[in-house]
């Protein structure tokens, strides 16, 4: 039987442990690799009343190298609880899309206007 499943490890709460997020996307990722690694960890999304900010993951302190390996192999987002940022990834494509947008508009008005000089 796999302890490594995050409902058998409610006890890590118990012991000396922090607290990670992760950001959904990263999720199948992330236990994934925890688990493959045996990292025991305990997520109980119901005891969260948002997960905007990440899943929370309760992990044991010992496996704090571990659990860093794992994310900056990964290229996962994660973050302590007092520290939540987003995935500045994200915001880029958001970012580079709005860009395109306004550009196109700009393109677009710039366009009307000659077109209007020429004709009128």
């Amino acid at each position: 039987m796999n302890t490594t499943l995050s409902e058998n490890n409610f006890d890590i709460k118990l012991k000396e442990h922090y607290k990670l997020y992760v950001l959904l996307k990263d999720k199948i990722i992330f236990e994934s690799e925890l688990q493959n690694s045996g990292i025991k960890y305990y997520a109980d999304i119901n005891e969260q009343p948002s997960i905007d900010g990440g899943i929370r993951y309760f992990l044991l302190d010992s496996d704090m190298e571990n659990v860093d390996r794992i994310i900056t192999k990964n290229g996962i987002v994660a973050n302590t609880e007092s520290h939540l940022i987003s995935d500045f990834r994200d915001e880029k494509k958001v970012m580079k899309l709005y860009i395109t947008v306004v550009g196109a508009v700009i393109g677009i008005i710039i366009l009307i206007a000659l077109i209007g000089k020429i004709i009128g």
